[in-house]
C-alpha cells in the first residue's frame, strides 16, 4: 500500500461508484489506517490480493487522499481551538482564499452559506493566540469585511471522514419546517431581466 498520494487529475473521486466491499475498506481504515493488508483483507472477507488491488484503486481514483496521524492538538500544545467567520468584500475571493491557504495557524477553512462567506477553525495556545490571528491576521486583510470569532468549549464529534453508509435511513418527513427561508426582494426578478 502506497503511503504517498497519488497524482489525479482534478475531476477523480467525484462521484466514484463504490460498492459494499470499498465502503468495509474504507470503515475500516477509518479506524486504522496503519493496519497491514493482510488484517483489512481478513476484516473485510477478501484475498489480499484484493485488498492491496482496491485500496491502491480507491488511492488512484482519488477517494482516498492520503494516510496521516491523528494528533490531539491540545496534547501536542494547541489548547484552544476557535471558529472565525469572515464576510469577505465581494470580488476579493481569489485572493482571500490564496491568502488562507497560505496561513499556517489555519486548520480549516470552508466557505459558507448564510450571515458570514467563509468559516475557519485555528488552533492556539492560549485565548491570547485566537485573537492576535482574529485581529491582526485575518481581520487585516483587504478583502475581509467583518470577524467574528467564537471559542470552542468543547468538541463534541470529530471524525475524519463520513460515509454515505454511515448515514441511517430516515423517514420522509416534511422538511421545510425547520428551515427559514427568505424571500427575494419585491420586484428582484424584474431587475434581473432589465439586468
Amino acid at each position: 500500500m502506497s503511503s504517498k498520494p497519488s497524482e489525479v487529475d482534478a475531476s477523480a473521486g467525484r462521484n466514484v461508484p463504490l460498492d459494499d466491499v470499498s465502503y468495509k475498506i474504507l470503515t475500516v481504515l477509518r479506524d486504522n489506517g496503519r493496519i497491514s493488508i493482510a488484517a483489512l483483507a481478513d476484516l473485510v472477507g477478501i484475498s489480499r490480493a484484493s485488498a492491496y488491488s482496491r485500496v491502491e484503486a480507491l488511492v488512484r481514483d482519488g477517494v482516498i487522499t492520503g494516510f496521516s496521524a491523528r494528533v490531539d492538538p491540545a496534547r501536542a500544545g494547541l489548547s484552544i481551538c476557535a471558529l472565525v467567520f469572515v464576510t469577505v468584500h465581494p470580488q476579493s475571493w481569489v485572493p482571500f482564499r490564496e491568502k488562507v491557504v497560505a496561513m499556517p495557524d489555519v486548520e480549516y477553512c470552508v466557505i459558507t452559506t448564510g450571515e458570514h462567506d467563509a468559516m475557519v477553525l485555528i488552533r492556539a495556545t492560549d485565548v491570547g493566540g485566537v485573537h492576535e490571528f482574529a485581529t491582526g491576521v485575518i481581520a487585516m486583510l483587504p478583502e475581509v469585511r467583518t470577524v467574528v470569532s467564537v471559542v470552542v468549549l468543547d468538541e463534541v464529534v470529530r471524525k475524519p471522514f463520513v460515509l454515505p453508509t454511515d448515514i441511517p435511513e430516515r423517514p420522509e418527513t416534511s422538511r421545510l419546517g425547520m428551515t427559514r427561508w427568505t424571500p427575494a426582494a419585491a420586484g428582484r426578478d424584474a431587475m434581473a431581466a432589465r439586468g
